[in-house]
């Protein structure tokens, strides 16, 4: 029988717990699947005792950074993972964390972070010239930051090289069972997935949970007004021609104003902003799809399926699966 993997579950004093114990859960239930101790799990904080997390919960951890004879002691680690905190990169990080970081990762076969635990990993350096991911609040910031890092601010999962980075707070269970899967197989993280009741491959991007995909409103009144306009009627006629003339406005004047102001063309705004009322619909009124697409103004079913993949990245019908409100 081979040796375990162990597994390094780093956390900072308010962290959020679901980035330790999520992960944590799935390793331990990979193990109790395979039939063998196929992970060693050890919780890493910075000093000694008790990590406060932002729940306010209480987390013990099997050792510091302070141990530091002891961790290096260990067999060789396999993976370490950064778990975020609602502050992480907000201010600087503690400097001899991120000298440990920086000595412990190239002792590992592969090394990431959940969410916002992405920020120390790049404030480390260890993150440049990796495609990465974190929660989309603040994949932008990421980005700035460190613009030697490439971020996907819609990707659940990104692999790059020995980097694997999870999006936020939940995504660090679908890491797991990525990791998981990489490890033992995909029978094996199948019935992890089975066990826990969560998605095997998690369909969609960030998009589906955020507010990202709302349009955006422009500075200039008159078309805050046209926008405003259009989002109250989706389901009449939004061609340039015809918003151009409602606006008082040549075709190609519109044009310019929508990509100084919103950044995007009439044509796309107007899709994202349908979109958008969709997704309303799909929430909270139990209608069928061709009626939502000729509320939103969408020609076919086709047409919204066609859109509302390209703005979110799910379809329609996944999308009212997990966001649909109960009927009571």
């Amino acid at each position: 029988m081979s040796s375990p993997r162990i597994i390094v579950l780093v956390a900072i004093q308010g962290v959020q717990l679901l980035d330790v114990s999520g992960p944590l859960d799935v390793f331990a239930e990979a193990n109790i699947q395979s039939g063998v101790e196929a992970y060693r799990l050890q919780v890493v904080g910075v000093t000694r005792g008790a990590i406060r997390a932002s729940s306010g919960a209480r987390l013990l951890p099997d050792l510091t950074i302070e141990d530091d004879r002891r961790v290096t002691a260990l067999p060789r680690l396999h993976t370490m993972l950064v778990a975020g905190a609602p502050h992480a990169g907000d201010a600087p990080a503690e400097p001899m964390l991120l000298d440990w970081l920086r000595r412990m990762a190239p002792r590992t076969s592969r090394y990431g972070s959940v969410c916002r635990g992405a920020f120390l990993l790049a404030e480390a350096g260890l993150l440049n010239g990796r495609r990465v991911t974190t929660h989309w609040a603040v994949a932008d910031r990421l980005g700035s930051s460190f613009p030697a890092v490439t971020v996907d601010a819609d990707a659940i999962l990104v692999r790059d090289g020995k980097v694997r980075t999870a999006a936020g707070v939940t995504t660090g269970l679908d890491l797991a069972l990525a990791l998981v899967e990489e490890d033992l197989g995909r029978d094996v993280a199948l019935k992890v997935a089975s066990q826990l009741v969560m998605y095997f491959k998690r369909p969609g991007g960030q998009g589906q949970f955020s507010r990202r995909a709302v349009p955006a409103a422009a500075n200039r009144s008159a078309l805050q007004e046209l926008q405003r306009w259009v989002a109250a009627h989706p389901g009449q006629q939004h061609d340039v021609p015809s918003l151009a003339l409602r606006m008082g406005v040549s075709a190609r004047h519109l044009t310019r104003l929508f990509r100084e102001e919103v950044g995007v063309t009439p044509a796309s705004w107007v899709e994202a902003a349908r979109v958008t009322v969709a997704r309303e619909l799909l929430e909270n009124r139990d209608l069928a799809p061709k009626q939502v697409a000729a509320e939103c103004g969408f020609s076919s079913v086709d047409t919204l399926r066609r859109a509302f993949m390209r703005v979110m990245g799910v379809t329609p019908a996944d999308y009212r699966k997990r966001h649909a409100m109960p009927v009571q």
